[in-house]
């Protein structure tokens, strides 16, 4: 039998029961649609997540402070801090493979000015911070490297600070009390939006790092060594040449393990790269169990179509089709069922997707790989599920089957 002929006859087969029909391949249409809503919505995230890395800066290397151990387990990340000013400059004077090196010291306080009172991060850091991090400004521009050698009493707001302290006015020039500090503003950041961790990036004030310790914290130890490289493709050798440099910094033997960790940008866009994929693919099998049963629901209706075109059967195999004719034209039958109701869901999926995004403000998007498993994975449902109503049809005896009634 011809395949348009085949196609044919189930088209007449599933026209024939509209609403059966509908009803049975309803199970395939809210699989479809399902898994193309978890799909878009974790391949949304993760575009999203991978934006705001990007947005921390370019070919960017990370140097934090290690983890203590006591009595052989180790406290975690962080708890053991003996990351310098004498580490970053060592590293600026020494590493080859860098473009730029900032210390980064942190704090938080109040900031004062304008028509405004705001509670928010206060960063000490370098000239080279404003290249490292890639970070234009609006208004004004970064203090220099006089400001950092005198120690000048200058600062750089965040956007949100300034839309804050000074709403629809340029700060340039005026006033801010830094935790009581009396501090020039001599620029205005760009917006840079949220991190992967939701913290808002512009919330932040910036100085030289060197007036930092001088007025506002006399701690020895600083938060963070910010570092770049020229091409993304440095960035692992660059990484092995700061660890030496740090290890001798901090006179550490060999076979000590690093009491400071150094993670470069790609690192964590592959951690949360990774996170987002499992989440996505769990959530997509998740919503495959909706395929199954509906599936299930195929094979059932396959077996009353059967059950009731017994006579049917009878008659064509009495003309002269074969077995093999007849589960060909059952299994056509169910695939174009399932592929039907695999269609209407990718509509239905991509509506609901558009919808969720405007309802939440989340980014959704469907890579078409995701499109074309959908499809295909609703056509194997249909032979999978199709293929023992067909067999059991197939196996009818034609004798038996014209005397069926």
């Amino acid at each position: 039998m011809k395949k348009q002929t085949l196609v044919r006859i189930a088209a007449q087969s599933i026209l024939k029961n509209k609403m059966r029909t509908l009803l049975t391949m309803l199970g395939i249409v809210i699989g479809v649609g399902a898994v193309i809503v978890m799909v878009a919505i974790g391949h949304g995230a993760q575009s999203t997540i991978e934006k705001q890395i990007g947005n921390l800066g370019t070919n960017l290397i990370m140097v934090t402070p290690g983890a203590t151990q006591q009595g052989g387990v180790s406290q975690g990340a962080q708890t053991f801090n003996r990351l310098t000013v004498d580490d970053a400059e060592k590293l600026q004077r020494e590493a080859t493979l860098v473009a730029g090196v900032s210390p980064v010291i942190f704090s938080r306080g109040q900031v004062i000015g304008g028509d405004g009172n705001w509670r928010t991060q206060i960063q000490g850091v370098s000239t080279g911070y404003q290249t490292i991090r890639g970070w234009e400004t609006t208004s004004g521009e970064f203090f220099s490297d006089a400001d950092l050698a005198a120690k000048r009493k200058v600062v750089v707001l965040g956007a949100t600070v300034a839309e804050n302290l000074f709403p629809g006015q340029d700060p340039v020039g005026q006033q801010v009390q830094v935790r009581s500090v009396p501090m020039t503003i001599v620029g205005v950041l760009a917006k840079k939006g949220q991190t992967a961790s939701g913290n808002d990036m512009d919330d932040v004030v910036l100085l030289p790092y060197t007036t930092m310790q001088a007025r506002l914290s006399g701690g020895m130890f600083i938060g963070q060594i910010l570092a770049s490289t020229a091409s993304a493709g440095e960035l692992p050798a660059a990484q092995d040449e700061i660890r030496a440099i740090m290890r001798e910094s901090h006179r550490q033997s060999d076979g000590e393990p690093d009491d400071f960790t150094v993670r470069n940008q790609n690192d964590l866009a592959a951690a949360a790269t990774s996170t987002t994929q499992v989440m996505t693919a769990l959530l997509a099998a998740i919503a495959s169990v909706s395929l199954v049963v509906g599936g299930i629901g195929i094979m059932n209706i396959m077996l009353v179509s059967v059950t009731e075109r017994t006579r049917e059967i009878g008659i064509r195999m009495a003309i002269g089709a074969r077995g093999g004719d007849v589960l060909l034209q059952f299994l056509v039958e169910s695939v174009v069922m399932s592929l039907l109701g695999g269609i209407i869901g990718l509509g239905v999926g991509f509506g609901a997707a558009a919808l969720v995004g405007r309802l939440t403000g989340w980014s959704t998007s469907t890579p078409p790989q995701a499109v074309a498993i959908a499809v295909g994975f609703s056509a194997a449902v249909g032979v999978f599920f199709g293929f023992y109503p067909a067999r059991k049809a197939a196996a009818l005896n034609p004798i038996e089957a014209l005397r069926y009634e």
